[in-house]
């Protein structure tokens, strides 16, 4: 199969994936409404990380270990769903209070450009099922064998379709019309997020 051929079919699949409305896509849209565009970004940049991450591991054939290890598939996506889980529940519970999610001093310490990363990357990585579509994703477009600059090169453009579409999106809505629409509302839209967030954390964790 050629190069282009095969890039096409890793763009055109992982797009796809993408851009389908995701927990990704709920941090990055929060952060972006709520805070800033850099905390967004920052969001992104560690969920590029664990795109690469799972690119790496579907590559290297970690669907495999699953299968081989079921309780570990089975381990990963119970943590995974109670993180989400978790996150619903504390946006809850700041809806409740009144105040977005992260206000005062706690908001400080969320705009971090580290704190920001680190919740992208946590966020991508709960999600065990994105290294089983990784793996069918390389068996479907690779062929066999194939060697590790090819590999590296898939993953190298998974991470900027997700970097692109990511940004975008945090470009988009960190406008000052979505600003003021989010502070006007921000108390239902952090319980629709909340919610949100639990009906993707207890699906992931209930889903086979």
């Amino acid at each position: 199969m050629e190069l282009m051929a095969i890039l096409l079919a890793v763009a055109g699949l992982w797009a796809v994936a993408v851009v389908t409305p995701g927990p990704n896509a709920l941090v990055v849209a929060r952060i972006a409404m709520a805070e800033t565009f850099a905390g967004a970004w920052f969001a992104t940049l560690g969920i590029c990380s664990g795109t690469i991450c799972w690119g790496a591991a579907g590559f290297f054939g970690i669907s495999l270990l699953f299968t081989c290890a079921p309780w570990l598939y089975l381990g990963l996506k119970v943590c995974g769903g109670a993180y989400l889980v978790f996150l619903g529940i504390r946006s809850l519970a700041a809806a409740r209070r009144g105040c977005a999610q992260l206000d005062g001093e706690s908001l400080r310490r969320r705009t971090a450009p580290g704190d920001a990363w680190r919740l992208g990357l946590v966020t991508n990585l709960t999600n065990p099922k994105t290294a089983a579509f990784v793996g069918s994703l390389f068996a479907a477009s690779l062929p066999p064998d194939p060697p590790l600059w090819v590999g590296l090169l898939c993953i190298g453009l998974m991470a900027a379709i997700s970097l692109a579409w990511y940004s975008l999106l945090a470009w988009l809505l960190s406008g000052r019309r979505c600003a003021t629409a989010y502070a006007r509302g921000r108390h239902w839209i952090e319980r629709c997020a909340g919610l949100i967030f639990i009906a993707f954390g207890l699906r992931l964790a209930s889903g086979r």
